[in-house]
């Protein structure tokens, strides 16, 4: 497709680790900020400073453009062929100081995705920089005919869930994912907080991870149980998956064991399928 001449150009700069970092973004591509943001962040964490970052943004067609261009540490065919898997990391140095959970390049995916458009990551390999292209639609569906991607009813109908994870990256992630599949989800960073959640809010569904500090997500579970509301599911998360793991969780009053890293779209039918259990004859499904 032709490009036409509304070219921004590319805006460069020289990576600062001992600062902030810049400001600079794309502007135009509405939605795309906070994504083209993570992706301007990811490319500070890799390019050693005194390395070049270069940010073009510009329109081909009905499609806005924006690239984001480095020379820092590239990827292997490995990494790149993964880079926009959940969890997935590259290996780093032992204390991983560059390291987070390897959920920033999903979120980015998913929301891209719930706008109608594409990511797409590009590197010549280690040592030789990354290239992360974002595409978006200039216009916006009309929501009454056409809905935008992602933007579909959660599978087996929309709940209140509440998600007990101590960990900010894995809960921001799977609150995210959550909300897009359309839950209204609220969360808590541990046993405590749950419970007091739990019972201010009635949530339809509790995901609690396992290896929450203090009250542990088996006690979590076993007090929640002990309220004696029988529509309550409640789903374990964890990163132990063998048959003396699954029992004691279940033995603590779980609906079911759920082996960390989660896929999004089996996470949607396991909610699914423990409402079904769980539903009471006047369910609260959300229309």
């Amino acid at each position: 497709m032709p490009e036409d001449d509304r070219d921004r150009g590319p805006n460069e700069w020289a990576p600062d680790h001992g600062g902030r970092g810049s400001d600079l973004g794309p502007r135009g591509l509405g939605a795309g900020r906070s994504d083209s943001g993570d992706l301007v962040g990811n490319a500070i964490k890799y390019t050693p400073s005194g390395g070049r970052i270069a940010i073009r943004v510009r329109t081909v067609a009905d499609w806005g453009v924006c690239e984001i261009a480095d020379n820092g540490r590239g990827m292997s065919a490995e990494v790149l062929h993964r880079a926009f898997e959940l969890f997935y990391q590259e290996e780093r140095s032992p204390d991983r100081s560059r390291g987070g959970l390897g959920i920033g390049l999903t979120l980015v995916r998913q929301l891209v995705e719930l706008h109608g458009g594409s990511v797409e990551a590009s590197s010549e390999g280690e040592g030789r920089g990354s290239r992360f292209t974002i595409r978006l639609p200039l216009s916006v569906p009309d929501a009454r005919t056409e809905p935008a991607v992602g933007a579909r009813p959660a599978e087996g109908g929309r709940w209140r869930i509440l998600l007990v994870e101590d960990n900010a990256d894995a809960r921001q992630m799977l609150q995210m994912l959550l909300t897009l599949a359309g839950h209204e989800v609220d969360s808590a960073p541990d046993g405590v907080t749950g419970l007091e959640k739990a019972a201010a809010n009635s949530p339809d569904i509790v995901l609690i991870d396992l290896g929450l500090p203090g009250l542990d997500g088996y006690e979590v579970a076993r007090r929640l149980r002990a309220g004696g509301r029988s529509d309550l599911g409640l789903i374990a998360l964890t990163g132990y998956g063998q048959p003396n793991d699954r029992q004691a969780a279940l033995a603590a009053g779980f609906d079911v064991h759920v082996v960390k890293p989660v896929d999004p779209s089996n996470l949607s039918a396991v909610i699914a399928s423990v409402r079904r259990q769980r539903q009471p004859q006047n369910p609260r499904l959300r229309e």
